[in-house]
């Protein structure tokens, strides 16, 4: 079984491009807190390569940005390649088959998701005003 399943903060801005069968794909990098400390007292954090595909790399694209917390399901992909100058490469990184948006858009990004509004009222109730 592979089956992956990560909460972290994207550490840049995803990266949307095209195949050149018109197949959206979008790469990212987040930063997962490892769940026990050094012998420093200290967390420390993996960096983590995230691709997604078709619709999930559009969504990503268009409306995470550095710094939002997600939750990534997927699959964990080793690949080998060689560089220019024929080193040979090993990379992992995760596939996702889901990334799930963990906290809202700041203000300030630009960015507002559709269906989701910044005022304390949904259908003409505020929210200040239910007991829970």
């Amino acid at each position: 079984m592979n089956h992956i399943v990560l909460i972290g903060r994207l550490t840049r801005d995803p990266e949307l491009r095209y195949t050149p069968n018109g197949v959206a794909v979008t790469n990212f990098d987040l930063a997962v807190d490892r769940p026990t400390t050094n012998q420093q007292g200290e967390r420390e954090t993996d960096f983590i390569r995230i691709i997604a595909w078709q619709k999930q790399a559009e969504l990503c694209a268009n409306y995470l940005k550095k710094g939002r917390q997600v939750a990534v399901e997927g699959r964990l992909q080793i690949r080998n390649y060689e560089t220019q100058d024929g080193q040979k490469r090993r990379v992992a990184e995760v596939v996702a088959n889901f990334v799930q948006f963990l906290d809202r858009a700041r203000e300030d990004s630009g960015t507002v998701k559709e269906g989701f509004s910044d005022s304390n009222e949904i259908e003409g109730i505020n929210l200040d005003d239910l007991p829970f």
